[in-house]
C-alpha cells in the first residue's frame, strides 16, 4: 500500500478512518524485569513498556553514552582512531570489568573503543575520558551536555564506567533514546557492537551479549551488571527493514537479561510494523500566502515521517494538516509553520511540525497593497 498517495491532500485532509483497528494484539510478555521498554528505531514510538521512566543505575550501559561522546569528538576530528592514548595509573587501577591495558603504556584510540564496546573495560573508559577531557569528572560532564541535548530528561552521569556513584542514574527509556540516536549518528561505528570478541595483550574476552550468539537479527548494543543495578541489557535488532530496541532494566541474571530481550524482540517484531508516511522534503499541503512574491507555499516536514501500529492495522490511520489563517510573507525555507496530526483507530497518535519547503519573499509593493485590500475585504465580510 502506497501511504504517500493516500496522505497527499492540499491544505486539510484525512485518511479513510476505521471505526476500530482490525489486527488484536495480544498483551506485551511478562518479564522479571524493574523496568523495560521496546521501541522501533525509524518511528522511535514505544511499543511495550513497564515503568520506562523509573530512574535506576545504569551500570555498564553508562557506556553506550561514553562511546557516543568518543565517536563525536572522532566526527568532528577532534580526535583519531589512531591517536595514542597514555594510560594513566588511575585508569590502570580502576576496577570491575577490564580490557587489562597497563600503566604507562600507550593505545590506540580505536583498540581503547573495542575495549570499551566489545569488553565493557572500565579502564579503557577511564583512559579514553581523560585522553579527551583531562579528567574522568570533565568528561562526564560532556556526558551530561549531549544527553540534554538528546532530551535523555531522566539521565545524570558522574563518571563514564557505570561503577556506582551517588545520583548516577538513568531510565530504560532514555537508554532506548541513546542508543537510536547512536545507531543513527554513527551507523559506521556502530557496527563494531556486533563483534563477537576482541583481543588485547594477548587476552581474548567475549562480549558479553549473549544474544548476538543467539539470534543473528540482533547486532548490538550493551551490557551492564552491579549488585544494585542487577543484570541490564540494551539490545538492537533489524529484520526485513524493521529495526527494533529494547532495553531490559534489573534482571536477575546474565541468562534472564537475554531471555527476556529476546521475548520483547520477538513480540515487537512478529505483532507491528511500521510505515514511512513521508519522506523529508516531500510537499504534504499547500496554503494561500498574502503578500508574498508568489501565492502559495508548499509545506512538508522537515525529516522522514514513519510510524508504528499493530500489523494489518493500516487502514486505521489517518491525518490531517492544521495550518494558521491567513499566513503573511516573508517566509523562510525551514521555518516552522502548522502541523501535521496523525491519528489511529480514531485517536491521537503523533503530531509533526510542517516546516516551508521554499523561501517565500515579500511581494513588490502592487503586489502588497492589492493583498492589503483583499485582507481587508476578508475581514470585513467575515473571512476566517
Amino acid at each position: 500500500m502506497n501511504f504517500k498517495q493516500m496522505l497527499a491532500a492540499a491544505a486539510l485532509f484525512a485518511l479513510t478512518c476505521a471505526t476500530s483497528a482490525d489486527a488484536q494484539v495480544p498483551s506485551p510478555p511478562e518479564l522479571g524485569a524493574t523496568s523495560y521498554i521496546l521501541m522501533d528505531f525509524h518511528s522511535g514510538e514505544s511499543i511495550a513498556d513497564k515503568e520506562p521512566g523509573l530512574r535506576v543505575e545504569p551500570a555498564s550501559i553508562t557506556k553506550l553514552m561514553t562511546s557516543y561522546v568518543i565517536f563525536r569528538e572522532l566526527e568532528d576530528e577532534d580526535l583519531g582512531l589512531d591517536d595514542m592514548v597514555l594510560i594513566s595509573e588511575k585508569a590502570w587501577r580502576t576496577g570491575g570489568s577490564r580490557m587489562f591495558v597497563e600503566v604507562d603504556t600507550e593505545v590506540s584510540v580505536e583498540n581503547l573503543l573495542k575495549g570499551v564496546i566489545v569488553q565493557s573495560g572500565n579502564d579503557a573508559s577511564v583512559a579514553l575520558a581523560e585522553h579527551v577531557a583531562g579528567s574522568e569528572e570533565v568528561f562526564a560532564q560532556m556526558m551530561n551536555a549531549e544527553a540534554e541535548r538528546l532530551g535523555m530528561s531522566d539521565t545524570n552521569y558522574l563518571n563514564a564506567t557505570g561503577l556506582p556513584a551517588p545520583d548516577h542514574y538513568t531510565t530504560a527509556r532514555d537508554v532506548a533514546v541513546l542508543a537510536r540516536a547512536l545507531i543513527r549518528d554513527f551507523p559506521d561505528y556502530y557496527q563494531w557492537y556486533a563483534q563477537r570478541e576482541f583481543t588485547y595483550n594477548d587476552i581474548t574476552q567475549p562480549n558479553r551479549n549473549l544474544l548476538l550468539a543467539r539470534d543473528r537479527s540482533v547486532d548490538g548494543l550493551k551490557t551492564g551488571h552491579t549488585e544494585a543495578a542487577g543484570y541490564c541489557l540494551a539490545t538492537s535488532a533489524e529484520r526485513d527493514g524493521m529495526r527494533l530496541i529494547s532495553v531490559v532494566m534489573g534482571t536477575a541474571s546474565e541468562n534472564a537479561r537475554a531471555t527476556a530481550s529476546q521475548s520483547l524482540l520477538n513480540f515487537g517484531f512478529r505483532f507491528f510494523e511500521t510505515f514511512k508516511l513521508y519522506s523529508a522534503g516531500d510537499a504534504i499541503a499547500s496554503t494561500p500566502v498574502w503578500k508574498g512574491a508568489q501565492d502559495e507555499m508548499q509545506l512538508g516536514t522537515a525529516d522522514d515521517i514513519f510510524v508504528t501500529v499493530p500489523r494489518g492495522s493500516q487502514d486505521a490511520l489517518s491525518a490531517e494538516t492544521l495550518i494558521p489563517a491567513r499566513p503573511m510573507a516573508p517566509f523562510n525555507r525551514g521555518e516552522s509553520f502548522g502541523t501535521l496530526e496523525i491519528g489511529f483507530d480514531g485517536e491521537p497518535h503523533a503530531t509533526r511540525e510542517l516546516v516551508v519547503l521554499e523561501d517565500v519573499p515579500l511581494a513588490g509593493w502592487w503586489g502588497r497593497t492589492t493583498d492589503g485590500i483583499g485582507l481587508w475585504f476578508d475581514g470585513l465580510f467575515g473571512g476566517d
